[in-house]
């Protein structure tokens, strides 16, 4: 009986603190400032002299040396050392999809510019990557070796083998979502720097044309990847994903043709879908074709078709906000206790943030798409739907859940608010400073003398968005507990454009998160707005 009630004053206590917790009003602009800083830290490579994140120096500069390419610069994905190529690339759609959206309110917010080099850092790299119509060198760096090593990429003694894709050997996959990311990246340049937007679109579309001509998983042509960052869901969502960017890009009704041909046989219009990551993109493909059904940019050939993919898109909207009825025990996603949604124990903070920003993209097609007698609603299996309001309050939760509103009272943006993980599984952040102390420090070193230290990390990897909490909202915050303590790029990247549309909202007179606001933003793609 005594433990029973120590344990109900604990519960009541966690609740509390979750109800003071959501009555505090968040500083997004301060997010927004410090989610483009994480990208900074994640630099490989010869770094600018703008650089921000002074704890960081040059790395990986002999990169591609051996293998005779250059492959010096990009992003580490994670706490370690090793180039991947497919999250680097799906970070990156995810950025410029981010700009597609809220570009205008983060130009706003006088970010622009960051997210922009964010942006063409990776760009750049895959530039380099692509060397030739059928090759694209996929990583660099091995896994298993990194792993054995706690050490500042500025002392990296691991290798620095390079692996690639070619006709020999594909990787529909990590070809696919880079094209996705070039073309999506085009857009985001086509006005800045028209010349460097027609560059990235000629690769984009050089390599979805690799990536669709020369079929097969990445994994099973590099195996040095398949521990780290297999591709579980296989190469169809990559490729439909790809078709729909480079339609978005071009506006060709080729690219649409071929995401409407191949969408029943590809999983397009078959899967019903509760996540979206770095891997399966199939809730993605869903939306991206549900907007075209909505916005009418379509032939009514493609009618059809487009409506089974917003049958889809929508199974997974109101998945994230429990609302299907219908389709039994896994039709929508489980929810922790203090509402953060959950798909599962490693990592979990990903689909979070990826769902946050589809579901506010959603909204904003769904408010665009109404009629004289209001917006569109989306409809959940079994019955019931789910209004644009409603949809954009799900998404607005789970940011705000991020950033401190759950029964811990602490953010998972590593540097914002009073309570933050301060032991972020990351080798460079977690040792001294290059700058501060050139002294090489070995793989062992690394780990007898930072690795275990009880104490923070030495530099705070700002703006970093760490794994968080398990199905009951705890969190353990230890250097060691990689699971929940370890950040990665594509965690981040959806936040940046919801960070800046949040900003604008919180700073209107009457902001609300249950109807649709009025105000509008200007969508650097097309140059036109659309209502919130």
């Amino acid at each position: 009986m005594r433990w029973r009630r120590v344990g109900d004053v604990v519960a009541v206590a966690l609740l509390l603190g979750a109800v003071a917790a959501a009555a505090a009003r968040h500083d997004y602009e301060e997010a927004l400032r410090k989610s483009l800083l994480y990208f900074e830290a994640q630099r490989s490579g010869r770094l600018p002299h703008g650089q921000r994140v002074a704890w960081r120096d040059h790395s990986g500069l002999t990169d591609g040396l051996e293998q005779g390419v250059d492959l010096v610069g990009g992003y580490y994905d994670a706490g370690d050392h090793v180039k991947f190529g497919l999250p680097m690339a799906f970070t990156v759609t995810m950025l410029s999809w981010s700009l597609l959206e809220y570009g205008a309110d983060v130009a706003a917010a006088g970010e622009l510019a960051h997210a922009l080099d964010a942006i063409k850092w990776g760009t750049d790299y895959f530039i380099k990557a692509h060397t030739k119509p059928h090759e694209l060198w996929a990583e660099v760096g091995d896994g298993d070796t990194d792993h054995y090593c706690w050490q500042r990429p500025e002392d990296m003694t691991t290798s620095r083998q390079a692996y690639k894709v070619d006709r020999r050997r594909p990787g529909s996959d990590v070809a696919g979502e880079t094209a996705a990311a070039m073309a999506a990246a085009s857009i985001v340049f086509r006005q800045s720097n028209p010349h460097y937007s027609h560059l990235l679109l000629h690769h984009a579309q050089q390599l979805f044309e690799f990536a669709d001509t020369y079929r097969g998983k990445y994994d099973s042509s590099i195996a040095e990847v398949k521990s780290y960052y297999a591709s579980v869901s296989g190469y169809h969502d990559e490729l439909l994903w790809a078709a729909l960017w480079l339609h978005r890009a071009t506006g060709r009704a080729a690219y649409l043709d071929y995401a409407v041909d191949n969408a029943d046989e590809f999983g397009g219009t078959g899967w019903a879908i509760t996540e979206f990551s770095w891997d399966v993109k199939y809730a993605g493909v869903q939306i991206l074709a549900a907007r075209l059904l909505m916005r009418g940019e379509h032939e009514e050939r493609h009618r059809g078709t487009l409506e089974r993919y917003r049958e889809k898109a929508e199974h997974y909207v109101c998945a994230c906000m429990g609302r299907n009825a219908g389709g039994g025990a896994d039709a929508n996603v489980e929810r922790s206790p203090g509402g953060m949604l959950y798909v599962r124990q490693w990592n979990n903070m990903q689909y979070v943030t990826n769902a946050a920003f589809l579901l506010s993209a959603y909204s904003d097609y769904l408010a665009g798409a109404g009629d004289g007698d209001g917006a569109a609603v989306a409809t959940c299996a079994g019955g019931g739907g789910a209004g644009a309001g409603e949809v954009f309050a799900a998404a607005r939760a789970q940011v705000d859940y991020v950033l401190g509103s759950n029964p811990r009272g602490m953010s998972y943006l590593v540097g914002y608010g009073e309570r933050f993980p301060a032991r972020v599984h990351h080798r460079a952040a977690s040792i001294v400073p290059y700058k501060d102390s050139k002294e090489f420090i070995g793989c062992a070193q690394g780990f007898d003398d930072w690795f275990g230290r009880r104490g923070a990390n030495p530099n705070v990897v700002v703006g970093a968005i760490v794994g968080g909490p398990d199905r009951r909202d705890r969190f353990r915050d230890d250097r060691e507990n990689y699971m929940q303590t370890e950040a990665c790029t594509y965690n981040t990247a959806p936040m940046v454009g919801m960070f800046a549309m949040l900003n604008r909202l919180s700073r209107q007179d009457s902001p609300s998160t249950t109807t649709t606001t009025t105000a509008t933003t200007s969508s650097p793609e097309m140059g036109l707005s659309v209502n919130r």
